[in-house]
């Protein structure tokens, strides 16, 4: 059986092809990730994946026979549980259309580091998610702000103009009107002296 024919081995009882492969996904990433990152993933029942590390040794080459020297490496390695193993054995028999009693895993038996890796991945998501969100958020209100304080400059100097404009207007208004009022007193000036001269006229007459 290959990834795909397991896929479609579980698609009926997890909703569909999709949402199967996914699962598969999902679980054997974080079985890799677990046991890359040296940790061991126990699953009650079933069996662990961990990382086991070879010291460097000699080795012969099958086909000359040479001793060749081997490098120091690092192999994942699988221990089938016991269940699994009387299952195999057939010292247990297999339910017929059920699915195989596998214990729920204690608590700690499997180790957080999967898991951890993959809300940690989800959560680093989020929070850039989130400081986009209230970047653009802020850049926006800042935006708003400064266009409603452009608009409302620009309405205090349109004001202050039209009412500085209506002042010297009326200033000039009114200049206009008291204008004439000086040249009607100024003309009615040579009157008084005339009314003087006659008075004056009056006295010689009453003298002689």
């Amino acid at each position: 059986m290959n990834k795909a024919q397991l896929v479609e081995a579980i698609a009926d009882k997890m909703g569909g092809r999709q949402q199967a492969a996914d699962a598969v996904d999902h679980v054997l990433d974080a079985i890799v990730r677990a046991v890359v990152s040296g940790e061991r993933v126990s699953v009650t029942g079933f069996g662990s994946f961990e990382k086991v590390d070879r010291p460097a040794r000699y080795a012969r080459n099958p086909q000359t026979g040479e001793r060749v020297r081997v490098k120091k490496t690092s192999v994942p390695r699988f221990r089938a549980g016991q269940g699994f193993k009387d299952l195999v054995s057939g010292s247990k028999k297999l339910p017929r259309g059920g699915e195989v009693a596998v214990k729920k895993a204690p608590k700690g038996s499997l180790t957080g580091g999967a898991a951890a890796t993959v809300k940690k991945a989800a959560a680093k998501k989020t929070t850039k998610a989130a400081a986009a969100k209230k970047t653009t958020a802020r850049k926006a209100a800042a935006k708003k702000t400064t266009a409603a304080a452009k608009k409302t400059t620009a309405k205090k100097t349109t004001a202050a103009a039209k009412k500085t404009t209506a002042k010297k207007t009326t200033a000039k208004k009114a200049t206009a009107k008291k204008a004439p009022a000086k040249k009607a007193t100024a003309k009615k000036a040579p009157a008084k002296k005339s009314s003087a001269r006659k008075t004056t006229a009056k006295k010689a007459t009453a003298r002689k």
